[in-house]
């Protein structure tokens, strides 16, 4: 493998990620009382660095460049979704200081974790090779379940990261099979590249096919896909808050990256598109399963977590359409699925910032009854949480509908697609039900007892710069979907 300097500066926001995680590690040795605020700090700023190098990066990224041997690649798609991780990782970092010292237990190794599994993410969305697809997988994965049990004395906590890890281990499994069958198969390639180039030839035997459902069976748990769901709403109740809005936004982004790259590139022959068995067709089912399962189970939640949980199902299957429609050649629908992870990303932990800022260690407030009376006393907060879930529900003009516009918008291109659409705006609309029940909580019934919220400057500037983000995203969409625009003419 040849190497050079430049194929480590192609990738500085991960190390920036990397090295700073470290630091954070030995730096907690030296700090002394109970607040670890600095340290989040030091993540906060690694974070814009990060950002800072994909701006830089973006103008030189128009052609792609492939680096190590094709292992990771450089290009529009990847530097977009790292923007999406870098922002997520950042707003959890603005998130979780308030929180985890009300609910004490406020550790350096938290701020680390974060930084560790953004850094995973990041590799996903550059992965072009197998085995790097599973390191950044797993990079990601071990830093979320840390994150998942880091609430030691909770049971809750425990019991989810326990449930995820036992599925995500699962998954892996079947992450690991896959690849060795495909590798098997296509004369020992292991490059997306190599793959497309042997898939005709592979396509003759049985295990390739096995092989490559394994794949997407391990990719199906990651974005808690109906049947591969059921760890979701125990693992992001059990989660601290804050934890529980980095997972859904970016690990699903980032499996949702993966899903796009490996199936328009290593398993984008016709011969596995458009067959009887081919991936579009099981995928469609799976969109319609999944949209409509998350959504119906989401109506009886008492819970907001547990509501918030089946909801991201929902808008997995919504996101499945797309993907779906990317493979039966709609140019359009790249873009749309990136959008919408966008929106989705900047949804979906304001949401879950204000579960984290509303409750307190005595008193959580976990259950929609409990959100009774609050905008009375805080309108601002109940603003951006109303904000949040009319995105979440695709309404006008926030972000969310516009995700959802350009992304049904692209798949009625497809005839084979209408049913499926049509069913999108039926679960789209149940959505909506269970979004207002919060809202009407919060604006038509008196409060039941005295609101001590979880108080701190950053996480009032995070619900600030993700509500005005949600609001940005719906004013200005045609802006960041033209930023997305020129990957599906890669």
């Amino acid at each position: 493998m040849t190497f050079d300097a430049s194929q480590l500066l192609a990738y500085t926001p991960m190390l920036i990620l990397i090295v700073m995680g470290c630091v954070i590690l030995l730096a907690e040795t030296f700090v002394k009382g109970q607040s670890r605020a600095g340290l989040a700090w030091l993540g906060v700023a690694a974070c814009v660095a990060s950002l800072i190098a994909v701006v830089v990066q973006w103008p030189d990224a128009a052609e792609p460049a492939s680096h190590f041997d094709g292992m990771l690649v450089v290009d529009r798609m990847s530097l977009y979704l790292d923007g999406a991780f870098i922002v997520a990782s950042l707003l959890t970092l603005l998130f979780a200081p308030p929180y985890l010292r009300e609910q004490g237990f406020e550790f350096g190794e938290f701020y680390a974790l974060v930084l560790f599994g953004a850094a995973g993410m990041v590799m996903v969305a550059h992965a072009t090779h197998m085995v790097s697809l599973l390191i950044g997988i797993e990079t990601m994965s071990l830093a979320a379940y840390v994150l998942t049990g880091c609430w030691r004395k909770s049971l809750r906590s425990s019991e989810g990261a326990m449930k995820y890890f036992l599925m995500g281990a699962f998954a892996t499994s079947f992450l690991v099979y896959g690849i060795a069958l495909v590798y098997g198969t296509t004369g020992g390639e292991m490059s997306y590249a190599g793959i497309a180039a042997k898939v005709n030839a592979a396509t003759k035997a049985p295990l390739f096919f096995l092989g490559e459902y394994f794949i997407l069976v391990a990719l199906a748990f990651k974005v808690a896909a109906v049947p591969f769901h059921m760890w979701a709403p125990d693992a992001y109740e059990g989660a601290p808050t804050p934890v529980t809005g980095f997972m859904a936004a970016g690990v699903k982004a980032a499996a949702f990256g993966a899903i796009i790259r490996l199936l328009g590139s290593a398993f984008a022959s016709p011969a596995l598109v458009f067959d009887v068995t081919g991936w579009a067709n099981v995928l469609a089912a799976g969109a319609a399963i999944t949209m409509t399962i998350g959504n119906l189970a989401a109506v009886r939640q008492e819970n907001v977590k547990r509501l918030l949980a089946y909801s991201s199902i929902g808008h997995a299957g919504y996101l499945l359409l797309g993907v779906v429609a990317g493979g039966l050649g709609v140019a359009s629908a790249k873009p749309a699925v990136l959008f919408y992870l966008v929106t989705y990303t900047f949804t979906t932990l304001g949401a879950f910032g204000v579960v984290a800022w509303i409750g307190s260690r005595k008193d959580e407030r976990l259950f929609i009854d409990d959100w009774k009376g609050i905008a009375a006393e805080r309108p601002g907060v109940a603003l951006a949480m109303t904000i949040f879930l009319l995105s979440l529900g695709g309404v006008p003009p926030t972000g969310g509908f516009f995700g959802k516009f350009y992304l049904f918008k692209a798949a009625m291109e497809s005839p084979q697609l209408y049913w499926l659409v049509v069913l999108a705006v039926l679960n789209s609309v149940v959505s909506v039900y269970y979004y207002l029940r919060i809202v009407v909580a919060m604006y038509f019934y008196d409060a039941t007892r005295p609101l001590v919220p979880t108080e701190g400057a950053t996480m009032r500037a995070g619900l600030l710069l993700t509500a005005i983000a949600v609001v940005l995203l719906g004013v200005f969409p045609s802006t960041f979907v033209d930023w997305a625009g020129p990957i599906a003419l890669k």
